[in-house]
């Protein structure tokens, strides 16, 4: 079904305009805590995958397993890895038997900061009001977009 109608062309009606305004949202809302910590979103973001890594006690985590996990490429990845090396928040080091592959682990810093965001994070989401529930069903119903955007490429 073709419907070019002017109403499917508003921009209130476009799913991927209300999924980039939640987005911006959600990352402006982090920001207050994120700065506490001395950290930008995306490099939360590094730091949630390997908190979850450590905790699963994953083997020798690599860089490239991280951009898969996060969906970044390796020229968007580097810079954030470098700067939270520079805080002294992770360490990364080449690979003995393959020096293409750079293996990351926590420092001591980048392991106690985990502590800071507990407390953080449940804050942010008491002050927010938002429904617990609703966020859990929207996370899922986002779970299978991503997977059906990632099927079509």
């Amino acid at each position: 079904m073709n419907d070019l109608s002017a109403d499917s062309l508003s921009l209130d009606n476009q799913l991927c305009f209300k999924l980039y305004a939640a987005s911006r949202a959600v990352t402006r809302a982090y920001k207050p805590m994120l700065e506490q910590l001395g950290l930008t979103y995306p490099q939360y973001l590094v730091m949630l995958v390997l908190w979850q890594w450590q905790e699963t006690a994953m083997p020798q985590p690599t860089v490239k397993a991280l951009g898969e996990r996060l969906l970044l490429d390796s020229g968007t990845l580097t810079p954030l890895l470098k700067r939270l090396e520079q805080l002294a928040l992770i360490k990364r080091r080449r690979s003995a038997s393959d020096e293409r592959e750079v293996h990351l682990s926590l420092a001591e810093a980048g392991m106690a900061l985990r502590e800071r965001v507990q407390p953080l994070k449940a804050r942010l989401l008491c002050e927010s009001g938002v429904d617990l529930s609703q966020a859990e069903v929207l996370r899922r119903g986002l779970d299978q977009l991503l997977t059906q955007l990632r099927d079509l490429s």
